[in-house]
């Protein structure tokens, strides 16, 4: 049974990241030199502890969250190794919901790339404190000030760098400790640095730049400033807690470089985690700070289905939680049993009798609780906000090969939508066949492969098709629409006159300006929940309906047989009937596109964009190598990494990001006829 660490010693943090950045190596040195793993793990061998999955080892890519607990200093630290892909950033969305602090990583060469900037905004939606840490610092056009720049520039946030690298490239074997004005230096072959004085040659270019700390950190910090105003500089102590205070209130970063893969900079970057992030006790409380006296209140953020049974994975907010407790699944309202406790490292667990507010664990035994639930003591009912999750933008059509296995596909679609909350199963109407959506291309495959992996299961797979959604161009006055209906007894009666229109800010905005009581509040409450049926499919290919508002301006009601039911009816007809006559659009989702590609490749590269309907909006040239971006509709781009590859002899890379809606072509996505 492990020791209970107190709140403020505990750290609750994930590695965020673009692909490719280094999170995953940085999380396995992390282990390796906390002592809880006894071997390097290596993303290109497929011996990482958290990239377990098959498919992960495959694809050299982290696609699902993976928890570790270590610690380091008298701290324990729980940290979480987040996907860098864009197609699960609800993945990442899950994680930052229940984390209270992150290491953001950045390639050295790179800087901030689309997906660091995607995470980066995520972590601020969330108020995640973060420091940054700059990787790859051996490689071929490193630069920490480029990057730090970069940092400044796309994150709109002030980086404080605390290191200034020794040597440059293949050449790098350490840093100078700006607040100490230390020169730490690795050995090859060593797993911990020596300490000694700062190299004469570095001598006066680390006092520049420890003055420059110290000027950036007083213009953001008062009582920092106050001791700079009296003495001209900053003393170690105040440099320090300033630095905590910028970190947790998100005014700065402090920024730490080194390269993980050569293990170099981890032990001062776990240095700062301790010294910098915040503890269970620093965030905002939910009803009492942390306290494990409390009634007990957790988050699960994750829901995984195992050889063994299902692992629900939690956070604790408040409380203790021990094996055997009764606890309540607050938004369902029923009441589940802990069968077992157990701290998680990626793939392997360990029982523990007991977890307590700030610990991150996983539980057997409860049965039905999914992602954004909230558990707590059924004594003290509790509803914790849930993490938001996006909706799908690509989906597929599904079925079994063998008509057999049809109940068995149903059963594992199921089940994987149960563990990852943004894919979403449904059955379409007009054709019966079973529709798989998610985030992109790349998602769907991989959740299609899980399937044939961990059921044996044959599946056949449709085109990839996009998510259109249809918006209101020109609009409708004075709508007027009566529901009658009179089969004997009570019957149906509603009146309305609706005002439609295009409405840009908001995806739908209701509001009603009946006076003289002519339409009862509830039944404009019902009249608005009609128009919100309505929205679910629209009138040109029948896809959902966004960009409008809808005004209740008159209506009139029967002493007998008018109700919530008739208006909501009225009201959804009544819309439905506004839509055909207005001028409607179709809308197609599109992406924020970043290609890397040799230059002497640009001009096959940029062609091929444009016959993809992509506009450029930017592009750069850097040691050989250009960086093209593009808004491209996401339609265009299945099939886009083979297509690339051809074009660069397999020199090319690319990412996207989501990047909204923008109008499609006459005659996309319509309603066959």
């Amino acid at each position: 049974m492990r020791t209970v660490n107190p709140p403020t010693a505990v750290r609750n943090l994930g590695i965020l990241a673009h692909v490719d950045a280094g999170k995953t190596t940085v999380t396995e040195r992390i282990l390796y030199l906390t002592g809880a793993t006894y071997k390097r793990g290596e993303v290109h061998d497929g011996t990482t502890v958290t990239d377990f999955d098959p498919q992960e080892r495959d694809r050299g890519i982290t696609i699902f969250a993976a928890a570790v607990s270590c610690d380091w200093d008298g701290h324990r630290l729980n940290l979480i190794d987040t996907p860098g892909h864009v197609d699960f950033s609800d993945e990442v969305e899950r994680s930052l919901r229940v984390l209270d602090g992150a290491i953001a990583v950045f390639d050295a060469v790179a800087g901030v790339e689309p997906q660091s900037e995607s995470v980066w905004r995520q972590a601020d939606r969330h108020g995640v404190p973060r420091i940054a840490f700059v990787n790859k610092l051996d490689r071929a056009g490193a630069d920490l000030d480029t990057a730090a720049r970069s940092i400044r520039e796309r994150l709109r946030t002030v980086p404080l760098v605390v290191q200034l690298p020794i040597g440059r490239e293949d050449a790098f074997t350490g840093v100078v400790d700006l607040l100490r004005l230390r020169a730490l230096v690795w050995a090859d072959g060593e797993d911990t640095y020596a300490e000694g004085p700062v190299p004469d040659g570095l001598r006066e270019e680390a006092l520049r730049r420890r003055r420059a700390l110290e000027e950036a950190v007083a213009e953001l910090h008062p009582a920092a400033l106050e001791e700079f105003c009296e003495r001209s500089a900053l003393s170690e102590a105040t440099l320090r807690s300033a630095l905590r205070d910028l970190t947790l209130n998100g005014e700065g970063v402090v920024v730490l470089c080194g390269s993980a893969y050569r293990n170099r900079g981890i032990e001062p970057l776990l240095e700062a985690v301790v010294a910098y992030l915040p503890s269970p006790l620093d965030v905002p409380a939910v009803r009492e700070a942390a306290d494990p006296a409390a009634p007990f209140a957790g988050l699960v953020f994750k829901v995984t289905a195992t050889a063994t049974g299902r692992l629900t994975y939690l956070r604790v907010y408040e409380g203790t939680i021990r094996k055997g407790d009764a606890v309540l699944d607050a938004r369902a309202g029923r009441t589940e049993r802990i069968g077992r406790i157990l701290r998680v490292q990626a793939d392997r667990h360990v029982d523990v009798d007991a977890a307590v507010a700030g610990d991150i664990v996983a539980v057997v035994g409860v049965k039905s609780a999914s992602a954004g639930a909230t558990l707590c003591a059924p004594g003290a009912p509790l509803v914790l906000e849930p993490p938001s999750v996006a909706a799908p933008v690509v989906f597929v059509a599904v079925e079994a090969a063998r008509t057999t296995d049809t109940d068995r596909l149903a059963v594992a679609l199921a089940r994987l939508a149960e563990e990852d909350p943004s894919l979403a199963v449904r059955t379409d109407p007009e054709t019966g066949q079973t529709v798989l959506s998610g985030m992109g291309e790349l998602h769907l495959e991989v959740a299609v492969e899980k399937i044939r992996r961990a059921q044996g299961l044959d599946v056949r797979v449709g085109r990839p098709q996009v998510a259109y959604r249809e918006t209101l161009v020109r609009g409708v006055s004075g709508l007027l629409y009566r529901h009658v209906k009179q089969e004997g007894g009570a019957g149906q009666f509603a009146h309305v006159v609706l005002d439609v229109e295009p409405h840009a800010e908001t995806a739908f905005a209701f509001a009603s300006t009946v006076v003289g009581g002519r339409v009862p509040k509830e039944f404009v409450r019902a009249v608005e929940a009609g128009c919100r049926d309505a929205l679910a499919e629209g009138p040109l290919g029948g896809h959902p309906v966004t960009g409008l508002r809808v005004t209740l301006t008159d209506g009139a009601t029967h002493s007998r047989d008018s109700s919530e039911t008739a208006f909501r009816t009225a009201g959804r007809l009544a819309l439905r009937e506004a839509l055909r006559g207005g001028v409607m659009a179709l809308l197609e989702p599109v992406v924020e596109l970043t290609a890397t590609v040799p230059d002497d490749c640009v001009g096959a590269v940029l062609g091929d964009l444009a016959a993809r309907r992509g506009r450029v909006t930017g592009s750069t040239t850097r040691s050989g190598t250009a960086v093209v971006t593009a808004t491209v509709p996401l339609a265009e781009l299945f099939g886009y990494a083979t297509r690339l590859r051809s074009r660069t002899q397999g020199r090319g890379t690319f990412t996207t990001r989501p990047s909204g809606y923008a109008p499609a072509p006459a005659g996309t996505g319509l309603r066959p006829t």
